[in-house]
């Protein structure tokens, strides 16, 4: 089953226009569904609850709230983070690549580039 996206409010604007331009991808932004300046925690709770992996650069306190939940026993669909300063090209390619397997990216906090 092809993994659905939810994009943090301040990810890299040429990765969402590169995304965008993908036929088929599911992705919606966190300013898309009125999360725009939640906590990290509201966030990752409401991506549970719709089934999405979340993609951020936030490495300083999405990731603790991800652990939070996987040691509470609470669903963690997943979070990519991205690092700011990697290859506009080599995120969306990496990200495409993750696209096909949600199974990959359930429970887990992955890190791009590959």
């Amino acid at each position: 089953m092809p993994v659905k996206f939810l994009i943090d409010e301040n990810f890299k604007s040429a990765i969402v226009r590169g995304l965008l331009q993908q036929p088929g991808l599911d992705l919606i932004r966190v300013q898309d569904v009125g999360l725009l300046g939640a906590s990290d925690a509201i966030i990752l709770e409401w991506a549970a609850k719709e089934g999405r992996v979340l993609l951020t650069h936030d490495v300083n306190t999405i990731t603790k709230y991800a652990y939070e939940r996987l040691v509470g026993g609470l669903v963690m669909p997943g979070v990519i983070e991205v690092k700011q300063d990697a290859s506009v090209g080599r995120i969306i390619h990496d990200i495409l690549l993750l696209a096909e397997f949600e199974e990959d990216c359930q429970g887990q906090v992955l890190y791009l580039p590959l």
